[in-house]
């Protein structure tokens, strides 16, 4: 049985970073960090205190590369299970709950539109069909 991660909720630019490895799809340097993130314009301390903001939090896993001052960055917690996170918590705090009421109010607030509402509509049926 695998243990269950604790997950909180991270600021945007530490999610930016986070989306950027996640992106990557493999373990990488604060380099490739910043290539993904150039139009940033993030200056290398800063990233480095994100990266390690995400470490302590337990997003990230911080390994030197042998013989290199370099380390390569780890996701701990996938970006799937973020936003499960992230969109429990949305629920939670603004609909009760109810994934109707959000629906509900992205449509009456103009969000969304018909064929949002039509593309939506054919993933329930598609769900219900694959249960």
């Amino acid at each position: 049985m695998t243990e269950k991660k604790e997950i909180i909720h991270i600021p945007n630019a530490e999610l930016e970073i986070m989306m950027a490895i996640w992106e990557a799809g493999k373990p990488v340097s604060r380099l490739e960090i910043d290539s993904k993130i150039s139009e940033k314009n993030w200056q290398a301390p800063t990233v480095l205190k994100f990266l390690s903001r995400l470490t302590e939090k337990g997003f990230l896993k911080c390994e030197k590369i042998e013989g290199s001052k370099m380390n390569l960055y780890t996701p701990l917690i996938s970006e799937e299970e973020y936003l499960e996170f992230e969109s429990k918590s949305v629920l939670g705090k603004f609909c009760g709950r109810s994934v109707k009421s959000l629906v509900a109010n992205l449509y009456e607030n103009n969000t969304i539109n018909d064929s949002e509402l039509d593309e939506l509509q054919k993933f329930i049926d598609e769900a219900k069909k694959n249960r």
